[in-house]
């Protein structure tokens, strides 16, 4: 059995108290976890392109406002 098994595993024997727990915990886990990426890929310049399509189709009225 690997990790992600044995863990599952161990989910489903939580009780709803200790699985709403771990849902919370996990939301808050994954929510940093992707704010991290995203902060890495904004250094990096991973989104400089997508920025620069966002800001031409802007000044070219090719956008509406939600």
């Amino acid at each position: 059995m690997n990790k992600v098994q044995k863990i599952e595993s161990e989910i489903g024997q939580l009780t709803q108290k200790e699985l709403q727990t771990f849902r919370n915990w996990f939301s808050q886990f994954d929510a940093e976890a992707w704010d991290r990426e995203f902060a890495e890929d904004v250094a990096s310049g991973n989104l400089d392109s997508l920025a620069t399509e966002a800001i031409n189709d802007l000044r070219s009225g090719r956008c509406r406002d939600l």
